[in-house]
């Protein structure tokens, strides 16, 4: 088993990562000890974490998820899963109606 997590940092940001261990991975989050983002945006609060069979699938959830938008990711975090569509739609082209 494993998961892939959102947590909301200090500022504000959200950060997405992927553990088999998500209990320690936070308490690790949460301590500092886990360098690079969050070291310096502590405390930081465990927004969502969705489980699944396999790592693999952890991973790739996780880089699905930092590919998306601010938007789209309050949306997951809220529940608003008729939302994520229309989220995805290119920035550049304009939504027909």
């Amino acid at each position: 088993m494993a998961w892939t997590y959102i947590l909301r940092c200090s500022d504000g940001s959200f950060y997405v990562g992927s553990t088999r261990n998500l209990e320690q991975r936070l308490a690790e989050h949460a301590a500092g000890v886990v360098s690079g983002y969050t070291e310096t945006r502590r405390p930081v609060e465990l927004v969502w974490a969705y489980e699944t069979e396999r790592v693999d699938e952890a991973c790739a959830l996780e880089w699905q998820i930092k590919g998306w938008s601010r938007a789209k990711r309050i949306a997951l975090i809220e529940g608003r899963f008729a939302d994520l569509p229309p989220l995805s739609r290119s920035r550049s082209k304009p939504v027909r109606e």
